[in-house]
C-alpha cells in the first residue's frame, strides 16, 4: 500500500484519541495507520510544554514540508555527475530529470526534479558559480518573459498562415516544416534552419548572406534527402530573404504559408530550435568562422536530444521510424 502523509483531520483525531490515553495500537487500528506512524507523529510534533496537539502538529509539518531538501540528492554523486554532464550537452532540468525516470525505472535514487535541478543552479549562481551557464538562456535566476513587436512590411503575394491547413497546427502528420534564417555578427552570414513540427527534426546548413537566392539554394540541398511525401508544407517569417518562395514550391512540392508580422510564436517549434542552436552559437558569433563540421556536430546533437513534447524520445528516433529506418546517424 503506497504511503501518504497525515493529514489535518486524523491529526485532529489523535489529538482526542492520545487525549482518552488510548494504547498506540488502538488509535492506529482506529484510523488504519501503523501504530509506529502514530508514535512518530506524537514524538515530532509534540510541544515543548503541553504535548501534543492538532494544530501545532499540523503547523509544524506544514513547515517542515516547505524546507527545500536539495542537498539529499545533492549528495549522490553519481547523480550529480550524470545531470552535470547532461547539462554540458546543452540538456534542459526537466529533459534530464524524466530521462533519468526512463533509464533508471529501477534505481529511485537515481531520480530528481528539474525543479530541484534548477534549484541547484541558482543556489550555485548565488555563491558565484557559473554552472548557470549551461542553461539554454544562461540566466542566472528566473526572469519574467516578455514580448515585442513592431510594424513589418509583407510580401507579395504571400500566403496567410490562417489559410494553412488546420492538421499542421494540431501536428497530426509529418511533412509539415518551418524555417528559418539566423544572422550572425555584424550579418556575418547566416544559417538557414528547417525543422520538422511533428518530430521536431531539425535541418540546417551555412548561407554566405541573406539574399531570398541564396536561401532558396541551401534550402534545395537541405531537403535533397527529404521524400516528396514529407514535404508538405513550409511556413515562413516575412523576411526578404523569403521573397522568392515560389521556387521553393515549385521545385519541392511545398505548400508554403507566412506566419504574421512579428508574431514568431506562431513558428513556435523553429524558433525554439534556434534558441537551442543559439546555445552553441551565442549572438556575437560569426557564422562564416564556422566550419560544416562543426555546425554537422551541433546539429546532430541537437537531433539527438530528448525532447519532452516527444515523450523524452529524440528528434531522430522519430524521424528515422518515420523515414523506416532509412535515415543515417
Amino acid at each position: 500500500m503506497t504511503y501518504c502523509h497525515l493529514n489535518a483531520r486524523e491529526r485532529i483525531n489523535i489529538f482526542y484519541l492520545h487525549q482518552m490515553h488510548l494504547p498506540l495500537r488502538e488509535i492506529g487500528r482506529r484510523l488504519n495507520r501503523s501504530h509506529t506512524t502514530i508514535s512518530r507523529e506524537i514524538s515530532r510534533n509534540k510541544r515543548r510544554i503541553g504535548g501534543y496537539c492538532d494544530r501545532a502538529a499540523q503547523t509544524y509539518a506544514d513547515n517542515r514540508k516547505a524546507i527545500p531538501r536539495h542537498h539529499t540528492r545533492y549528495s549522490n554523486l553519481l547523480l550529480r555527475a550524470y545531470v552535470f554532464a547532461k547539462l554540458r550537452l546543452g540538456w534542459s532540468p526537466e529533459i534530464i530529470s524524466h530521462r533519468l525516470q526512463r533509464d533508471c525505472l529501477r534505481c529511485p535514487q537515481m531520480h530528481v526534479t528539474h525543479e530541484t535541478i534548477y534549484q541547484w543552479i541558482y543556489r550555485d549562481a548565488e555563491a558565484g558559480g557559473n554552472l548557470y551557464t549551461q542553461l539554454i538562456r544562461s540566466h542566472n535566476k528566473r526572469r519574467k518573459q516578455r514580448r515585442y513587436g513592431s510594424l513589418r512590411g509583407l510580401i507579395p503575394n504571400r500566403v496567410d498562415i490562417s489559410a494553412r491547413p488546420r492538421i499542421v497546427e494540431t501536428r497530426g502528420r509529418y511533412g509539415d516544416w518551418e524555417g528559418d534564417t539566423m544572422v550572425g555578427y555584424r550579418h556575418q552570414g547566416r544559417l538557414v534552419t528547417h525543422v520538422e513540427r511533428k518530430s521536431r527534426y531539425l535541418l540546417a546548413a551555412k548561407a554566405a548572406n541573406g539574399t531570398a537566392s541564396v536561401f532558396n539554394q541551401v534550402s534545395l540541398a537541405l531537403y535533397q534527402d527529404i521524400p516528396i511525401k514529407y514535404r508538405k508544407t513550409l511556413t515562413l517569417d516575412n523576411g526578404s530573404e523569403n521573397s522568392a518562395f515560389r521556387q521553393l514550391e515549385d521545385k519541392l512540392s511545398f505548400a508554403v504559408y507566412f506566419a504574421a508580422p512579428y508574431a514568431s510564436w506562431q513558428r513556435g517549434c523553429n524558433e525554439n530550435t534556434n534558441g537551442l542552436l543559439r546555445r552553441f552559437f551565442p549572438k556575437g558569433t560569426n557564422f562564416l568562422n564556422i566550419s560544416n563540421a562543426q555546425l554537422e556536430k551541433v546539429v546532430n546533437l541537437l537531433n539527438h536530444r530528448p525532447r519532452k513534447c516527444l515523450n523524452y524520445r529524440t528528434p531522430f528516433e522519430v524521424f528515422s521510424k518515420m523515414m523506416g529506418g532509412a535515415l543515417g546517424n
